[in-house]
């Protein structure tokens, strides 16, 4: 795992001039952000055109004010466009774009990957007993039950478990239903490891006859020379 820039450490004295290397924009852009952007995230944006690369000597910079225009481009698109297509009453602190990664994935809500979840803190902010006003009245209670017919990974049944609320998982796939179970209940670790493992060895059991794993390889390899022949570089693809 790629080792994470800390906000924490963020020195302003270290941006001197308009050029940043990598490690000192994922710094800014940290502090800036108030969430983790790491060194890969900024060389991802280089690689890809999106920063301009200045090179000086072995060392690879950015431009300070494109790193910042970039940025709150970024925050202010998202919200335009999103206001745009659903009006201007989008209520935007629902976005919670200002947490950290580590908040929105606590605890055990990021055990296992699953796309398109709910953050807890969306699911929290409806369900628990505080009042604003866009949510000018409190709908659960402590004691009170709730169903999800449609729980995936069991975002809800957690949140509603840690504010003292019962609740009732649905969902058709039951590798879903298993990882909800996994997360909210106590578990014998002998049982669930060889549930585990006889659910992997049928996964690898599908892959290996389906052949994907042989088209993946040749597909990054064409996408490879591809890319080499018609995006040789970061400053071409700008």
């Amino acid at each position: 795992m790629a080792k994470r820039d800390k906000v924490e450490n963020f020195n302003p004295n270290i941006l001197k001039g308009d050029l940043l290397t990598i490690r000192e924009a994922s710094v800014l852009a940290s502090a800036r952000l108030n969430k983790d952007v790491t060194s890969s995230n900024i060389a991802y944006l280089v690689q890809y055109g999106v920063l301009e690369k200045v090179v000086r000597g072995m060392q690879t910079f950015v431009k300070e004010a494109d790193l910042i225009a970039y940025y709150d481009s970024l925050r202010s698109l998202k919200q335009n466009t999103w206001k745009k297509k659903f009006g201007a009453g989008v209520h935007w602190k629902l976005s919670f774009d200002n947490l950290k990664e580590a908040e929105t994935t606590k605890h055990v809500h990021r055990l296992h990957p699953y796309k398109g979840k709910f953050i807890p803190q969306l699911v929290e902010y409806f369900i628990d007993e505080h009042i604003d006003a866009f949510k000018p009245q409190i709908y659960f209670r402590p004691g009170d039950i709730i169903l999800d017919p449609f729980c995936g990974s069991g975002t809800t049944l957690i949140q509603s478990n840690e504010l003292g609320i019962h609740a009732i998982g649905i969902d058709v796939s039951a590798f879903n239903a298993l990882i909800s179970n996994v997360k909210v209940q106590e578990h014998n670790l002998a049982n669930s490891a060889n549930v585990f493992n006889r659910i992997t060895r049928q996964l690898r059991d599908v892959v290996s006859r389906s052949g994907i794993m042989a088209f993946d390889e040749v597909l990054k390899t064409r996408l490879g020379d591809f890319n080499t022949k018609h995006f040789p570089s970061p400053a071409y693809k700008r």
